[in-house]
Parts: C-alpha cells; structure tokens; sequence
C-alpha cells in the first residue's frame, strides 16, 4: 500500500492518480475536513483523493467539461448532462446498463451499484481501453498500489459480447455489481431512459379497514414476552383513539424506495459529519458534552465506528418531497411496534393491502447481532418504563434468535462491585451492555462531577453501589450503541450537517443562530438534546407561533431548522420513521398526532406499502 496522497500512476492526459489509503494521511497536512477538499483551478473536485474526485478531475483536464454534484457516485448514472467551464453551457450525458449493444468509449464513466465493497456509495472510473474480451480504466480509492512500470490503467475486467450484440463486463469482487456507463453523446440509442422520480406519489394516504367489531377483541400475542408486555401497559391498541382504531396508513412503492435510498445516503453522511466534528475542537464544544469525555468518544469512534446496531431517522415526506428532520441512532425505539405490532394488527383486522413496512426488521437485527461473535453474556438494561420493558424484551428475542445469551437488568439495583469489576445480582460480570438508556442519562450524571478532569482520572467510590455512569463508561464494559453515538444524536450536528453537504435534496437548513433566510421561511428550533418532542417551537413566515411544547430541554442550547410541514391525513400529521440496523436500512414505521409535534406519546398506525397503480387509485378516490 502506498501512503495517501502518492502517486499511483498517471492517467491518459498525463492526470495522476492518487492513492486514497485515508490511515496513512499525516494529519499536520490534513488536520480537518476542508484539508481534504480538491481544486483545480479554482474548481471543486471533489475529496482527496476519493473516485468522484478523479472522475471530475480527469474530465475537466481532457475535457473541459464537468459533472454536477452528486451526494453519492452511483448518483452519477442518473445525470443528463455536464457544464461546459468555458461558457457554462451544457452538453448532453446517456446512460448505458451493463449489457447494452452500445460500448462503451475511452473517456465515459463507468458506474457501479451501491452494494458489497462499494455498499452506500457506490463507484466510479474513467475507462481507458475496450476490447472484446475486457476493459481497462482508471480509478482512486480501491487498490492503492503503484502501477507496474508501463501500465497505464489502474485495473481491468473481463467483457463477453452476448447474442444479441451487447457488452457485457463481468465483475470479479464478490457481491459488487455494474450498473453500466455514462457517456457524453448527442445519440441515445440503445441508452436508458432514466425517469425523474414522481413526487407526486410520495404522500401518505389514510384508509381503513371495515368494521366488524375487530378493535373489542384481542389481537397482540401475549403468548410472546414483549407482547404481553406490551398489553399490559397500552392494550390490544396501536392508537389511543378507537375512531382511528380501523385506520393504516399507506405509501407506494416509490416513496419506500426513496425512503431506502435517504436513510442509507443520509447514515453514511451522518458518519462523515460526526468524524469531521471530531477532528474539530471547536465544533465538538457546540454539543455541550463534557470536555473530560472527548478522548474517550474519539477512541470509541476510532475503535468501533462500524459498531453501530440500532438508529432511526424521522422524515417528512410528502408531494413536496423528502426531508430528514434528525437520527436518533443513540436509543432508538418503535421497532417492535414495526416489526411485529403492525403485522399482527393488519392480520386480526383483515388488512389485504400491501405488505408489511417492517417485514425485515427481526432477521436484520438477528444479522447483526451475529456479526460481532459476542461470547460474553449480553446485559440488556433498562429503566423501569413500560416501553423500554416491551423494547427490551424484543430485542432479547432478537439477540437470543442470534445465539447470544443475554440477561435483562430493570436499573440498576443489586448491581455490587467485586475486585475491581461490576457484577449483576447473581454475580455475572458485566462485560456487554445494550441499553435503552441514553447516553445523555450517563452524561448528565457525570456533568458537574468531572467537568475540567480527564475520564481516567475519576476513580468509582467501591463503598457505594454502581451507578449506570459507572457502568457504561468502564473501560472493560462493551456497550451498544458506542459511546461516540452521542454526536449524531444530538442536534447540533444538524448545522454541521448542512455546513458540510449545502442543499442537499434530503436536508433542511439548519444553523446554530436565527438568521433572517430562517425566519423568512419558517423555523423549528430544537434543543440540541431533547426527547420525546419536548421544547420545540415551530414558527411559520410570519414569525407566529404555530406550536410549542415545554418539557425538561428549555435550559439546553438550540439551533434552528428550517420548516417542513409534515403531512396531514384526516386531521393527522404523519411522520415517517425509517431504522437503520448496521448501517444499512431496514424497514420504516410512522407516527401520527393531530399536533404538529410529534411527542413520546404520539400513535403508532400500522403502516402498508402499496404498488404504485394501487396508490395512485387510492390517490385518486381520496381526492372525489
């Protein structure tokens, strides 16, 4: 492997080619983020030395021309034309699948899918060569070794030409897959045609199912401990309401897939916002966490940044299109309610409709669960709520479903210490935890006691029994989720957020101070840590007032995001909730309330996914 930054080869046009081995970067050249930012001639290209970066790079060198900016490189294929730099015109871009019975060209860009080795991204090149039985391109970012003297391409796959006359390039990394080649042409023929996705059917529709007595019988199974849980604290119910008892809520196809791409887009952007705040001494102050606790965070990112099991993004979506209101990735709830309550409601109802939002849910997190090899017992902890009681028994099947042996702590009593070490009541050492709490529980107990000391410094008093603050900040305990979640789960990241990815499609604007574009539109402000919809105000153009809610959050910093309504079925606001399980998405949920907060205590309606000729059929009865 080479070191970042060295040349790996030079491209046609003599356009070198840089290794991307990010490890070996020396961080007095690239101490942040902006460090990294590319240019030519006063340009952007894009981020040393990523593939999008030499995609942009080499067409602008040889060409003269550049593509837009796209948030992910797969994004690429769905681009219809480049910017001339000399006058700003534009030339047209086609798009080829694998397998098309036009070749690609020396020059175009090939575009893999977001899947295995380059899951989330995706990936680019600029091919070099094409032959018949294989193709040879340039890329960074994949295989940081010099070239052999005298090559002049980074790699080269085998190629077939199928029957009917199409170019075929076969992949040789397991599980990554092509979508094809972009091309600057003025001829379409043989190209795809790449819609525009229809906002049109993205809103969600209300619609019921008869009513033949269904709601005054019982439904949840009991038989299932978090069931039984569940009905001891709320009922045979999803919504508090019997007058939206018969009610689901429903989205096409589109909208979930859409919803799919934005969580998985959005978690992969959530990461790089939290690395770059933790390069950044000033930006972490913004997020009021101890400043005792930031090497133990930066160490947690730094070991376990792919540790990450359980977050949940909050959307608005609707005809105006999608927006991420914030990530909960720090003590996500409502999955059980998603992948169990509503399909259980959908079946004693009689709900034909769709399919389950949630179906996935249950085998992805018993996936993940298996991905660590955990050996040690699982501690499940958990406050004595009748939700975390319920979430935390699902869980526990999900972690059992995975092998693991796990055992439920309701607070923390009859935790005791033993030479050195915590032990639960029966005198198991606590090594892993999963949680309900949020870290900010931990944080809060720790605020005023170690505000200006180092973490390591803090000795536990042995003569009193554990806190949970000495539980989840010992060095020898594992916890889920990481203790670096705390920065995407806070609000202050949303600013960095759009400092860091300005307009794009799927974020609002959002700042640390009022600033008159916010009040010109519409605001919310949050406080940067806040639960369950407490201390929000939503203030329209006019600066009134439209909803406000107080709660235990007012003394705690705000920023400021611009308004998105969301929208509203049958005096309903809807909120679309998706989950991401190891970084990748899983399934969605939605809350409902008549107000325009949604709070802790806001329903749960069972949600359907429809074919989108069925959506547009309900569209279209809801609108006579």
């Amino acid at each position: 492997m080479e070191k970042f930054g060295a040349v790996l080869g030079m491209a046609p046009g003599e356009v070198p080619v840089y290794s991307s081995d990010y490890g070996t970067a020396d961080k007095k050249d690239f101490p942040d983020r902006r460090s990294y930012r590319s240019f030519v001639d006063g340009i952007f290209m894009g981020y040393k030395w990523q593939c999008v970066e030499l995609a942009r790079r080499w067409l602008y060198l040889n060409k003269r021309y550049i593509f837009d900016d796209i948030p992910m490189a797969y994004d690429i294929f769905r681009l219809r034309s480049v910017r001339v730099i000399r006058d700003g015109s534009r030339l047209p871009l086609h798009s080829f699948k694998n397998g098309a019975r036009r070749r690609p060209e020396p020059g175009c860009l090939l575009i893999w899918n977001p899947v295995g080795e380059f899951a989330i991204t995706g990936h680019v090149a600029i091919v070099t060569e094409v032959h018949d039985d294989c193709i040879r391109f340039v890329e960074q970012n994949v295989e940081n070794k010099l070239w052999p003297a005298g090559q002049t391409f980074s790699r080269q796959l085998e190629a077939r030409i199928t029957r009917d006359g199409g170019y075929w390039i076969e992949t040789r990394l397991d599980k990554v897959s092509l979508v094809g080649w972009v091309m600057q042409t003025e001829d379409a023929t043989f190209a795809e045609e790449v819609a525009e996705t229809d906002k049109a059917i993205f809103s969600p529709l209300m619609a019921v199912v008869g009513d033949t007595g269904q709601a005054g019988s019982a439904w949840v199974d009991t038989g299932d401990p978090a069931g039984a849980a569940y009905v001891a604290a709320y009922g045979h119910a999803l919504v508090g309401s019997y007058r939206h008892a018969h009610s689901y809520i429903c989205l096409s196809e589109t909208a979930f897939a859409e919803l799919k791409r934005a969580t998985n887009e959005m978690h992969h952007l959530f990461m790089r916002a939290t690395e770059h705040v933790l390069q950044d001494d000033q930006l972490l102050n913004r997020f009021n966490l101890p400043s005792a606790l930031w090497p133990k965070i930066r160490e947690s990112w730094k070991r376990r940044r792919n540790s990450m099991i359980t977050g949940r993004f909050d959307f608005g979506i609707s005809s105006k299109g999608l927006k991420v209101y914030e990530y909960n990735a720090d003590s996500a709830a409502c999955y059980f309610e998603a992948a169990r309550l509503q399909n259980e409601w959908a079946a004693h109802f009689g709900c034909r409709v769709g399919r389950g939002s949630g179906d996935d849910i249950f085998t992805c997190l018993v996936r993940a669960w298996k991905a660590p090899g955990i050996k040690e017992t699982l501690h499940i902890m958990q406050d004595e709520d009748a939700e975390e009681t319920y979430y935390a028994l699902f869980m526990k099947s999900t972690m059992e479903e995975a092998g693991l042996a796990t055992k439920v702590l309701q607070g923390v009593a009859g935790l005791r210490w033993r030479q050195g070490r915590i032990v639960d009541p029966d005198g198991i050492p606590i090594q892993r935890v999963w949680k309900t709490w949020a870290w900010e529980t931990a944080v809060d107990q720790v605020r005023n006691e170690i505000e200006e000391r180092d973490i390591a410094d803090i000795h536990p008093d042995y003569s009193s029994s554990p806190r949970l603050v000495d539980v989840l900040l010992r060095s020898d305990v594992l916890v889920h989720e990481p203790l670096w979640t705390l920065v995407p789960s806070n609000k202050a990241i949303l600013p960095v957020m759009w400092m860091l990815f300005p307009d794009h499609p799927y974020l609002l604007n959002s700042q640390f101070e009022l600033t008159d574009d916010l009040r010109k539109e519409g605001y919310v402000a949050k406080p940067i840590v806040g639960r369950c919809g407490e201390n929000i105000a939503v203030v329209d153009a006019g600066e009134s007032i439209l909803r406000r809610t107080e709660g235990r959050f007012g003394d705690r910093e705000r920023i400021y995001q611009s308004l998105f309504r969301l929208a509203r079925q049958e005096q309903m606001n809807i909120q679309v909730c998706t989950f991401s399980i190891a970084d990748e998405f899983a399934g969605a949920c939605v809350r409902v309330d008549p107000s325009l907060i949604i709070k802790g205590g806001s329903d749960i309606m069972p949600l359907r996914i429809v074919p989108d000729n069925e959506y547009r059929k309900m569209q279209a009865a809801t609108a006579e």
